[in-house]
């Protein structure tokens, strides 16, 4: 039970000597700043917490396990977080694992959704070999959720793809869509019985730009305007055939639901004033959210009409003899076409846009290239932890509005990530601000916007590996000793706040307040 790795939220709250509320109502410039929260979360509504196995598990050569593309290319690349750090122990959630479910527990929520490793269940990539050890790991996983009443809800690719693969070309090969296939299958099959909320894909958008496009992210190919798009083209095209799947063999046994989780930075015009900036923000938001949206969750189905024709455009005005982005043929579009029973949404933070023909770092062809919008943010929004992050709440409901506006209010937003980057400690004041006005933007979409937003899950539950931040940035809600062997697992502010909005299904903005000495990490 590995009890003295843990430090429980009851004792917390004796250590840090908190006083609590007042009935003291105010306003700042996103709305309720004091006193509990006008709506309250109904009680079918879903707050949980989230993870993924190759941030957390460790382990990375034990049990079984194969070899994953990030696996590979941290140790081929020993220097490439700012700590030179890898994820070969992590949080070593492998062994703690009732430890983890303790704490989940302690937080009082109902779902705990995390991914299964790829390379744990399916040493070789393919299903001609199951790794027992492995499958006994998530069975053991899933009982001790279950002891809790605790409901996973389980992601089967969170970009740890088996390196096997990678050698024939990752995403970019359509054959990847047989080979997921067969591996959800056999998902399926193992812990359909337990497993009742399934999500295909984690962020396809993240890991074919950066991985794909870019270098930022394994396997970075670095196949700029090219790979990038293959890589989005054969995850959807993957997606359905894994839907299709549980839904003509498993769902009728089961009974459970399945669906993909996209991620949206919200995009506001730089100056609102201006068309330009204003169709900017739109353009990157049809480029960077409904390319991957519009064919699920739209009634015609397929890639936008306007991001088909510029990509086309550009791709020709280049000298390409086709466009760089695939076409779907007309069965493809029919079955990605609803294939999915709710919209996972990952949102973090807003950038300002205006439009740029080229912008230093940019490559031809590029997806940042055919979108031609410039990225900035407001240098008055709070920036606690990693560059690319500022803290502006009213992005969070303009998201939620936008989605809504686009697809309707038939399938449920779920929003399977949202959650803080700072650089550590464990009074986390900055995060507990944080979760609470993102949160009551939330409310504000559900209640005065008409969204149908059915759950909440907050990233993350410990601090984990951060991909290209290494163990620099973190974002769980538990602090993680990672220089202990026990890799203890300490409640921050945030566990003990976010605890507190389980327990009530309210926000108390005075639950946790900063002293007035700590006002500098404050949102």
């Amino acid at each position: 039970m590995q009890s003295s790795s843990v430090v429980v939220l009851g004792s917390a709250i004796l250590l840090y000597g908190l006083s609590w509320p007042c009935d003291a109502r105010g306003s700042d410039a996103y709305g309720l700043d004091s006193g509990l929260s006008n709506y309250s979360f109904p009680e079918n509504f879903i707050l949980g917490v989230s993870t993924a196995a190759f941030q957390i598990e460790g382990a990375w050569n034990e049990g079984g396990r194969g070899e994953s593309i990030w696996d590979k290319f941290l140790h081929e690349h020993p220097t490439y977080t700012p700590d030179n750090s890898s994820a070969d122990v992590a949080a070593d959630s492998y062994h703690r694992f009732k430890d983890d479910v303790r704490i989940i527990r302690d937080l009082g929520v109902s779902t705990y959704r995390l991914s299964i490793s790829w390379s744990r269940i399916l040493p070789n990539g393919t299903d001609n070999y199951i790794n027992a050890e492995g499958v006994q790991y998530y069975r053991n996983l899933f009982d001790e959720l279950a002891k809790y009443n605790i409901t996973p809800m389980v992601t089967l690719f969170h970009w740890d793809l088996p390196q096997m693969f990678m050698d024939l070309g990752g995403w970019t090969n359509p054959e990847m869509v047989d080979y997921f296939e067969d591996y959800a299958r056999v998902a399926f099959n193992l812990f359909g019985d337990v497993v009742k909320i399934w999500t295909t894909i984690n962020e396809p958008h993240q890991h074919c730009y950066n991985g794909y496009g870019t270098d930022y992210f394994a396997p970075a190919l670095e196949s700029y305007g090219v790979g990038e798009y293959l890589c989005d083209h054969y995850i959807l095209l993957a997606h359905a055939r894994v839907y299709h799947l549980y839904d003509r063999e498993f769902r009728p046994k089961y009974k459970g639901k399945i669906g993909i989780t996209l991620d949206a930075f919200w995009a506001d015009p730089l100056d609102p004033t201006k068309e330009e900036d204003r169709e900017a923000a739109e353009r990157y938001m049809m480029m960077n959210l409904a390319r991957y949206a519009n064919p699920i969750y739209s009634a015609e189905g397929d890639y936008p009409a306007v991001v088909r024709a510029r990509i086309n455009t550009i791709s020709q005005l280049q000298g390409f003899p086709r466009s760089r982005l695939p076409y779907f043929t007309a069965q493809e579009i029919e079955d990605l076409r609803g294939s999915s029973d709710f919209f996972g949404l990952n949102h973090y933070t807003t950038f300002l846009m205006t439009p740029s023909r080229m912008e230093k770092g940019w490559r031809v062809p590029s997806s940042d290239h055919d979108t031609g919008v410039r990225l900035s943010q407001n240098p008055a929004w709070p920036k606690p932890g990693a560059e690319w992050f500022s803290v502006y709440p009213p992005g969070f409901r303009k998201t939620i509005n936008w989605i809504t506006q686009k697809y309707g209010t038939k399938v449920p937003i779920i929003v399977t990530e949202n959650g803080l980057s700072d650089f550590g400690g464990i009074k986390d004041y900055a995060r507990v601000s944080y979760f609470n006005k993102y949160m009551y933007q939330m409310l504000l979409a559900m209640y005065e916007d008409g969204c149908n937003v059915q759950g909440y899950f907050a990233w993350t539950l410990m601090d984990d590996f951060e991909w290209k931040d290494g163990y620099v940035s973190k974002f769980g809600i538990y602090h993680v000793d990672f220089t202990s062997p026990e890799r203890t697992r300490t409640p921050k502010l945030s566990a003990l706040n976010y605890r507190e909005i389980v327990r009530t299904r309210r926000i108390n903005f005075d639950y946790i307040v900063p002293p007035k000495t700590a006002s500098s990490n404050h949102i």
